[in-house]
């Protein structure tokens, strides 16, 4: 039997992550799943394998480039199948403060996950993906990617860096079979986002959605990154920006109050 062709994805623990895994599995690869959070991912992977689909579960900081080295080599030596996708999904906000007074350790740790930690496990995964002969990068960009808004600084940056490198990534590896995809969400709800965005303070997180009908879902997100994904190999969904009918742009937002 051929081996299933293996899907990484990262911050795999909850929310758009967890989804995509979930959908990835669902279309017939082996996925991968990699956070920090090892009882999640091992749940989740104990949850697919019961269904039938195969994944499996390694802990993972992406911000340390060691471990990130190592994660790639035990694929390598692993036996299974290709690496043919990479969803650079792990990320985050913190704070919502102005420039003015922004904390630095925020942006440096927004940076660290969001832009560091992709150019890591891209890196380290980029010369699989090519010796696959199909290979996907998937960068998890963010509406705030394109376009600022006030109170948004340091996580709009490191979006921007992250929008960046997917851009400059493409230019450079054109005419390798590796294809380079920019997810870029708006309002999505999820169980954990704006919660870690205000340090556990549920009333302001759920400020951030009040009044929004229908906010895009995890599942949302990840049916697209599913569907971008297995587009045929000639294929590419360079960017494509998905917000809920209700948002019209970063600050433009229809609340029913």
């Amino acid at each position: 039997m051929t081996a299933a062709p293996i899907a990484v994805v990262t911050g795999a623990s909850s929310g758009i992550g967890a989804a995509t895994a979930r959908g990835l599995a669902a279309a017939g690869y082996h996925v991968v799943l990699t956070a920090r959070r090892k009882d999640r991912i091992e749940a989740l992977a104990a949850e697919l394998t019961d269904a039938g689909h195969q994944a499996a579960a390694h802990t993972l900081d992406v911000t340390d480039r060691a471990a990130v080295d190592a994660f790639a080599a035990s694929l390598e030596g692993s036996g299974r199948g290709q690496v043919k996708v990479l969803v650079n999904n792990a990320g985050g906000a913190l704070g919502a403060d102005p420039v003015a007074t922004g904390d630095p350790g925020d942006w440096r740790q927004m940076y660290e996950v969001n832009v560091l930690g992709t150019l890591h496990i891209t890196q380290a995964l980029l010369p699989a993906l090519t010796a696959s002969g199909d290979g996907t990068v998937v960068v998890l960009s963010s509406t705030a990617a394109h376009g600022t808004y006030e109170g948004g600084a340091g996580y709009v940056a490191a979006k921007h860096g992250a929008r960046v490198l997917a851009e400059t990534l493409r230019l450079e590896i054109v005419g390798t079979p590796v294809r380079v995809i920019e997810i870029a969400p708006g309002m999505v709800k999820t169980e954990e986002f704006a919660t870690t965005r205000f340090r556990g303070d549920t009333e302001k997180a759920a400020k951030v959605y009040e009044g929004v009908a229908e906010p895009l879902t995890a599942e949302d997100v990840a049916d697209t990154i599913t569907w971008a994904v297995s587009r045929p190999s000639h294929v590419n969904i360079d960017l494509m920006i998905v917000r809920p009918r209700a948002q019209a742009s970063n600050t433009k937002i229809y609340r029913e109050l």
